[in-house]
């Protein structure tokens, strides 16, 4: 037999699960997670797309603040949170700035590779038909890269469910890290399990969704083969 201190009993869990469905503690804490990995997400996608569309554009600019970029991608966003807290408060904004943080990379690393490894020969084929750098951006390399950025869309979501807990670590009063956080301090396992249970459910959900939404997109324009 088990501590039940240390390891509640499934039914235990399963019971505190209900209650918190029925008073609705559970969903205001998902809605609030849900929105700031929302925000944290479009922010990252605002700038890792473009800066990777220049970046692999203009390969000299990319070799300038490659060195810079390779510093943040190797420093854990939650190494970050003194300076953060100290620079943006204990607010909503340092919460998604560690999301932003944390789901940057995925989108613009993806986004690069695939505006960076457009076949030679098509853009060759461009060239001899005319076409200006920029109607080859557009008609050649950034139809290439599709597959690339939505792969690196569906990475970075799931980066920003990752980085919710450390997210909410700082002074949050709601949310599914601060639910997880908050039965740490009361020591009831059964609640941090609901919080790590519902993280995990809802991460499944979200990207299935996201799978299937970016499969159907890539299959009518002909791309095969993406998982």
């Amino acid at each position: 037999m088990w501590n039940t201190f240390l390891v509640p009993t499934p039914w235990k869990v399963f019971n505190t699960f209900i209650i918190f469905i029925e008073n609705g503690k559970l969903f205001h804490h998902l809605f609030t997670s849900f929105l700031r990995v929302f925000f944290g997400f479009i922010i990252a996608f605002s700038l890792g797309v473009p800066l990777a569309i220049l970046f692999g554009t203009f390969p000299k600019v990319y070799i300038f603040f490659q060195g810079i970029l390779e510093f943040f991608r190797n420093v854990p966003p939650l190494s970050l949170m003194p300076l953060i807290i100290l620079w943006f408060g204990i607010g909503e904004t340092s919460k998604i700035v560690i999301i932003v943080l944390a789901s940057f990379f995925p989108i613009f690393l993806n986004t690069l590779k695939g505006i960076r490894s457009c076949d030679k020969k098509l853009i060759e084929v461009g060239q001899v038909f005319g076409l200006n750098k920029w109607e080859i951006f557009k008609k050649i390399i950034f139809p290439n890269s599709i597959p690339d950025i939505l792969l690196g869309v569906k990475l970075s979501i799931g980066y920003s469910w990752r980085s919710i807990i450390g997210a909410e670590m700082i002074a949050a009063s709601s949310g599914l890290g601060y639910l997880i956080l908050d039965g740490q301090l009361l020591s009831r396992i059964d609640i941090v399990a609901i919080g790590i249970i519902s993280i995990g459910i809802f991460g499944i959900i979200t990207d299935k969704l996201l799978s299937k939404i970016i499969g159907s997109f890539l299959k009518k324009r002909g791309f095969i083969g993406y998982e």
